[in-house]
């Protein structure tokens, strides 16, 4: 038994299953900058969620570079959030990973107030395949945007929902605490 353990964790280490960071982030090609809607945004921070040795998904975070990451997301300026897979997840995974980050970061009355809009947002989603790209954009005055592979699979003008969504990587008790940090900057 002891041996199949050992097994397990050094095939799982293996160079095809957790590459290091700045192999994924060029696989994920992030650019520099980003034109979200006539508003130029420069790239605050990119970094990589694992889950049991494995990478995920890389995140990118592109803010007005006049201004620091942080006070982006919390002043809602215009702002974009991109994610690059590289393992397929389940649908119905990623909507229970959001739900209960969610449950553990806004109230039951927030939640109660925007359940309708987030049931609606979830119901979008599809099963996520190695190499697709979702981005989750907020342009004030234009609302919030959900991309998949550069196709619009959602849109809200409300600000909470976009406030809220957002929290899920870049807020305390998030997906991925130092992933929030890479995002945002120390």
């Amino acid at each position: 038994m002891r041996r199949l353990f050992i097994c397990l964790l050094l095939s799982l280490a293996s160079s095809s299953t957790f590459a290091d960071q700045a192999t994924r982030l060029a696989e994920a090609a992030f650019p520099e900058t980003i034109d979200q809607q006539g508003t130029a945004l420069q790239r605050s921070g990119q970094g990589i969620t694992h889950y049991l040795w494995v990478d995920v998904y890389a995140a990118a975070f592109y803010a007005d570079a006049k201004i620091s990451a942080r006070q982006t997301f919390t002043e809602q300026k215009a702002q974009l959030m991109t994610l690059y897979y590289f393992r397929d997840v389940g649908r119905e995974d990623v909507i229970k990973a959001a739900n209960t980050v969610l449950k553990k970061q806004q109230s039951k009355a927030t939640l109660a107030r925007l359940q309708s809009q987030l049931d609606d947002l979830h119901a979008h989603y599809l099963d996520i395949k190695q190499g697709d790209r979702y981005s989750l954009g907020w342009q004030p005055g234009a609302g919030m945007e959900i991309q998949r592979n550069g196709k619009v699979i959602f849109h809200s003008d409300n600000a909470e929902l976009a406030k809220v969504y957002l929290s899920i990587w870049l807020a305390p008790k998030g997906l991925d605490q130092e992933l929030r940090e890479e995002l945002l900057g120390k």
